[in-house]
């Protein structure tokens, strides 16, 4: 395998997104193998013999994606394959993003977790270190909130006001039973495009803020994919000990919101 350069932190709706563009390189393929080289993977709730005999066989007709969930969709079967926080996917012997900060920069064998084979040839292949990923048959994805990507005004109130409506902005955000796909970059980079504290109350947005807030998410997720990845957002150089705000120079605030580092401006994010 060929190790890639630097990338993101961990694999957040970006990252995915361009695991899912790499994938269509299978569909139409027929699977002829599948490798479950780390048992850890399916959390020994799905057996190597069911896996294949769900899978071997069949072609690839779809590949989807709902928030960080990737979905291979083959006949009569869906294969979904989280990544965690080291996941990589390699189709053919490509990356489907540079390197993850927290794994190392090579992608060796020993770190193969799980891997399909396909005729004539070609397989795709997770990668993870930490062994955070796994594999799951037929996932059900119906716990998970609309993907962010796609999200509309509506349902973004609806998952902003759930519950009391009081959780601080930025943890709803990143909890994907309300929002798929939002991790903690992104959400960082959303809210400070859209001048919004991530401390605020998720359901005290008024509807001009909610408003805001969805033409900058999506905004910000065309952007990223764009420029390649999560970490390429304006705010990321300045998350840093004496980083200042890129917008008006005001020195950052960092707490810790919804259990993630969370670094904001606290002059234009109200």
């Amino acid at each position: 395998m060929q190790a890639p350069g630097y990338g993101a932190p961990v694999p957040e709706l970006v990252e995915v997104e361009q695991y899912r563009r790499l994938a269509q390189r299978v569909v139409g393929r027929r699977l002829m193998g599948v490798d479950v080289v780390d048992p850890h993977v399916t959390r020994g709730r799905v057996p190597t013999a069911a896996l294949a005999a769900a899978l071997v066989g069949h072609r690839v007709r779809a590949v989807r994606r709902h928030g960080k969930l990737l979905l291979l969709d083959v006949d009569g079967a869906t294969l979904g394959l989280r990544f965690g926080m080291t996941g990589t996917l390699v189709v053919d012997g490509i990356a489907g993003v540079d390197r993850l900060q927290h794994a190392p920069a090579a992608l060796e064998e020993r770190w193969v977790r799980f891997r399909l084979a396909f005729a004539p040839s070609g397989e795709l292949v997770l990668h993870d270190p930490r062994r955070l990923g796994r594999v799951e048959l037929d996932p059900d994805d119906r716990a998970l909130g609309p993907d962010a990507a796609v999200v509309r005004p509506a349902e973004l109130t609806r998952a902003l006001q759930a519950g009391s409506g009081r959780s601080p902005l930025k943890a709803r955000l990143i909890d994907q039973r309300h929002l798929a796909g939002v991790g903690n970059l992104l959400a960082d980079e959303v809210l400070w495009r859209a001048g919004l504290s991530p401390r605020r109350a998720a359901g005290g947005l008024s509807p001009a803020e909610v408003r805001r807030l969805h033409r900058h998410l999506r905004g910000t997720i065309d952007a990223l994919l764009e420029r390649g990845g999560s970490h390429t957002g304006d705010l990321m150089v300045s998350r840093r000990p004496g980083g200042r705000c890129p917008r008006d120079g005001t020195e950052l605030c960092r707490a810790a919101v919804g259990g993630r580092t969370t670094w904001w401006c606290p002059r234009h994010q109200r």
